[in-house]
């Protein structure tokens, strides 16, 4: 009798951990690569809905598919040998939802239903497993248009992963190859991991926008024509939402040729505006509170760039522990302006302050720009710690460039490549009050004949810097 109620107690566990099993291959899915399952895929996952949740699987297969709603309670699991493939019927995509408000921010912030997998007002979702997304039949471009009151086809089949507005979410070991404008975006959610996922991918990487309590770690991606973790404050919610208490950990950013990464050759791309990093900005309206970044390894990527310039407050932000290779042309930049992209009667201006980086080592750097931290004329700048710091550039810098005036951020986008090489080798600081700079050295691998250190307008300052002084270059300009 005791063994029989033995078994009769481990089959109810079978029978339930198989009902919160919900294979997609059973509710119609080919998984051929030419059959379109996305249908299948849905039906399943309403199943799952209908039975309080559970986990809706893709076993091995090439799983074509045009739009996934992903919904509460559902664990989307793409096992090993599993591949979403985007289809490039852009029919087979939702159409954007209506946004009856000004955009200021890009038309891929502000649309999602129009993606891959979707979710909007869900909880507790999860996409996991060893399987791959491909989203070989997504568009990189930001074809939507402000305006767009009604909904519609436009832009559509665009991002990877959207998730808008969602609670308790997961993303976690699987690997995403061409995801299209942004292969992650979350905006506006709250409590959640991004966890060991791999990324190969022809625009952003991951972006966080309007989030709190969210982390992404253990992640390795490969974004070669433009950024790869950035967190961002847009107004994609119709309001300004700080994006706080974020912790980005244990994260490779790379910027090789698009599916190197992942096929293991590790081609370096050419050098574009923009390729690897991570970023806070360039959609900042509602800023930036209680950041962490920390052990996190950047190669042939762009460094780290720290920007607010539209009137939201970037502060409490402690970055620690970088290595950076091959760095494109700069290794640290911080910054606010005042684009002020977003409703004109928000008069506040950009405010950066309370900034610490420490413990950064960054070898073979672009001799375009040095450190930059550049604040502005009224608001500058506050308590920016730089301390641990070793950097080596390439050098060259003419002596020309020395004295040539550089331009305030002020209106302008915040890319240092087109603001042009700074008159500092080493740190270019502009409109700061209180700055820190303990235990940096700088060097260069080719004589550098600009100023190892450029202070403009600065206040409150302690500065220890190590490092050679080129022939008839100065050490500090003030």
């Amino acid at each position: 009798m005791k063994r029989f109620f033995s078994f009769i107690y481990l089959l109810t566990i079978v029978v339930a951990a198989m009902a919160t099993e919900y294979n997609v291959r059973h509710f119609g899915a080919k998984g051929d690569g030419t059959t379109l399952d996305s249908p299948a895929i849905n039906a399943a996952i309403d199943s799952a809905v209908a039975h309080g949740g559970g986990r809706v699987t893709l076993p091995a297969g090439i799983y074509l598919s045009g739009s996934i709603h992903l919904k509460s309670n559902i664990e989307l699991h793409l096992e090993a040998g599993a591949t979403l493939l985007a289809t490039s019927d852009k029919n087979a995509y939702d159409k954007s939802e209506p946004f009856n408000f000004p955009e200021y921010q890009d038309g891929g912030h502000t649309y999602f239903h129009n993606s891959l997998i979707w979710a909007e007002g869900q909880e507790n979702v999860s996409i996991t497993g060893l399987g791959r997304i491909d989203g070989k039949g997504l568009t990189k471009k930001d074809t939507e248009k402000a305006g767009n009151v009604q909904g519609g086809s436009i832009g559509t089949g665009d991002k990877a992963i959207a998730l808008k507005l969602c609670r308790n979410i997961l993303i976690r070991d699987i690997t995403i190859y061409r995801g299209g404008h942004f292969a992650i975006i979350a905006t506006g959610c709250e409590r959640g991991n991004i966890d060991n996922v791999t990324i190969d991918t022809n625009r952003d990487g991951i972006d966080i926008d309007c989030c709190k309590y969210l982390s992404v770690e253990n992640c390795k991606v490969n974004t070669p024509t433009d950024d790869g973790i950035v967190l961002k404050a847009s107004y994609a919610l119709k309001k300004a939402v700080a994006c706080e208490h974020i912790l980005v950990n244990n994260c490779l950013v790379t910027g090789y040729k698009l599916g190197t990464f992942l096929d293991g050759t590790y081609v370096p791309e050419k050098v574009n505006w923009v390729c690897g990093r991570i970023k806070l900005g360039t959609e900042s309206n509602g800023g930036y509170k209680n950041i962490t970044i920390s052990n996190c390894n950047f190669m042939y990527s762009s460094g780290l760039a720290l920007e607010e310039v539209d009137q939201g407050r970037m502060e409490n932000i402690v970055v620690s522990n970088l290595s950076m290779v091959h760095v494109h042309h700069y290794p640290i930049y911080i910054t606010t302006g005042c684009r002020n992209r977003g409703p004109k009667d928000v008069t506040t201006p950009s405010y950066g302050g309370d900034i610490m980086i420490s413990n950064i080592v960054a070898q073979d750097c672009d001799s375009l720009a040095g450190i930059i931290v550049t604040g502005m004329k009224d608001v500058p700048l506050r308590n920016i710690t730089l301390q641990n710091i070793e950097v080596q550039y390439r050098g060259g810098g003419q002596r020309s460039l020395s004295d040539k005036p550089y331009r305030e951020q002020g209106t302008n986008y915040p890319e240092p490549r087109w603001a042009g090489p700074t008159p500092a080798y080493g740190l270019y600081a502009r409109h700061v009050d209180g700055l820190k700079v303990k235990n940096v050295r700088f060097s260069t691998i080719k004589p550098d004949y600009r100023h190892m250190v450029v202070l403009d307008d600065v206040a409150n300052d302690e500065i220890d810097i190590e490092g050679p002084i080129d022939k008839g270059a100065k050490k500090i300009k003030r």
